[in-house]
């Protein structure tokens, strides 16, 4: 019953995605000032991928690397990542910001298993390669719905793997660099279906966890209902908190 259930919602999701979520991004990204962070905001409101690690594009000060939900397209999907991007440029301004989406299958099956083995592990790596590539930038780590899953499960990774070959001082070097800690990361979460639980040892007070009233994701289900779609009107809380919490 829970997959059949799982089954329907997608098929809503999909149906609803295609009919509103486009023409509204549009629709903002066309009324929106002639500024810099406008035009990053215009860019993302029909980009559903990003890819500014893996493209080895200039260091920022912020990288968010984001997991879109199940059924999203491209690697940060449309529902939550764009708006979220474009509200966090405009408050740290555009040339600050880097973002990097996480590729993975986003299927139901994922969902139901608590978020893609295969996804978090590509999490994870792409946390490691951002510091490497960019030492000196402020992770926030992010993800909607099951890509929310992805980021309880790349922290837990993270936390386990390095903490065990740094104590035991292993060759090669640690997963990450050794400057690394948990204490480095932030993360903000939307329509979590693991609310509740900690993000691996990222500290509580660098977590956002970002759940409608009414969202039964958020509950332990997998049913897809009107509050769990509009995470979009939450990016300028959830930017203000990327903002705080990386100091500027």
């Amino acid at each position: 019953m829970k997959t059949i259930s799982s089954l329907v919602a997608l098929l809503s999701l999909t149906i609803l995605k295609q009919v509103t979520a486009l023409p509204v991004a549009e629709a903002e990204a066309q009324a929106a000032p002639l500024d810099a962070a406008a035009v990053f905001a215009r860019q993302l409101g029909s980009a559903t991928s990003q890819d500014d690690i893996l493209n080895n594009n200039p260091c920022k000060a912020v990288t968010i690397i984001f997991a879109r939900g199940t059924t999203e397209a491209g690697n940060v999907g449309s529902l939550t990542g764009p708006p979220f991007f474009s509200a966090v440029a405009s408050a740290i301004g555009s040339t600050n910001l880097a973002v990097q989406g996480v590729d993975y299958p986003a299927d139901v099956a994922g969902f139901l298993a608590g978020g893609s083995a295969a996804g978090s592990t590509t999490f994870a790596n792409l946390i490691t390669r951002t510091y490497s590539q960019c030492p000196n930038t402020k992770v926030v780590l992010s993800g909607y719905s099951q890509g929310a899953q992805l980021v309880h499960n790349a922290a837990g990774k993270l936390s386990s793997a390095n903490a065990a070959k740094i104590s035991a001082g292993t060759s090669p070097p640690p997963i990450l660099p050794t400057r690394f800690d948990t204490n480095h990361l932030r993360a903000v979460v939307f329509g979590d279906p693991k609310k509740g639980q900690v993000v691996g040892q990222v500290a509580a007070s660098k977590v956002k966890t970002i759940c409608h009233i009414g969202d039964n994701i958020c509950s332990g289900g997998s049913l897809i209902l009107t509050p769990h779609l509009t995470y979009a009107q939450d990016a300028s809380d959830a930017a203000a908190f990327v903002k705080t919490k990386t100091g500027f």
